[in-house]
């Protein structure tokens, strides 16, 4: 099944389709798709639902660069301390999701114990810390169901930045939600020591 994010102004997007793609994309499909169609983010959810996400926006796009290039000085100026990336990395969740957050971080810990299989085009992992920037079109209760997500398969941080709203939603395995209205930086906390994210441009 091809999903497509709901948005205001309809656009077409030719996607490159195998014949033999039924409702659902198995793992080896799913990377098949994804190497056939680089200008697009796709996603695929547990049950095996492909996701198209379009490309993005200048003004999403620069957001999601600021966001990233934050977390890429942090990690080289702490001696490079596990892996960061930025939007175009895709994971494989212990739920067998694929999922691309906006930008991300894997602990030295967890990267060390994966296989050289498991570091494969998509790593069989969930980030330690994510970030996911709503945009425009993007509907809040699916990026909402996303964190969950994350947090449900071992994410320890992650951040929902909400720039129409300036509200960030922080979640937490075990915690409850905690919602910020209008901050201007967030920390890293105890998952990435000493990384604060100064949200000024975000809502620039």
């Amino acid at each position: 099944m091809v999903q497509t994010p709901a948005s205001p102004e309809t656009e077409t997007l030719l996607i490159e389709l195998p014949k033999t793609i039924g409702l659902y994309v198995t793992q080896e499909q799913f990377a098949a798709l994804a190497a056939a169609n680089r200008d697009l983010r796709l996603e695929r959810t547990a049950r095996g639902e492909l996701i198209v996400n379009p490309p993005t926006g200048w003004e999403t796009g620069e957001r999601n660069w600021s966001i990233s290039g934050e977390l890429y000085l942090w990690w080289r100026n702490s001696g490079e301390p596990g892996k960061a990336f930025d939007s175009s990395t895709g994971f494989i969740l212990p739920n067998g999701a694929t999922r691309s957050p906006d930008a991300s971080w894997v602990s030295r810990e967890g990267w060390q114990v994966l296989t050289p299989e498991q570091k494969g085009t998509f790593p069989n992992i969930c980030p330690d810390f994510v970030v996911e920037l709503r945009s425009s079109s993007d509907r809040l209760g699916s990026l909402q169901a996303k964190m969950k997500e994350y947090i449900d398969n071992g994410t320890l941080l992650g951040w929902l930045i909400d720039p129409q709203q300036r509200r960030v939603e922080i979640y937490r395995p075990g915690l409850a939600l905690e919602v910020l209205e209008n901050p201007i930086e967030l920390s890293g906390e105890a998952v990435l020591p000493g990384f604060v994210l100064n949200l000024r441009r975000v809502w620039d």
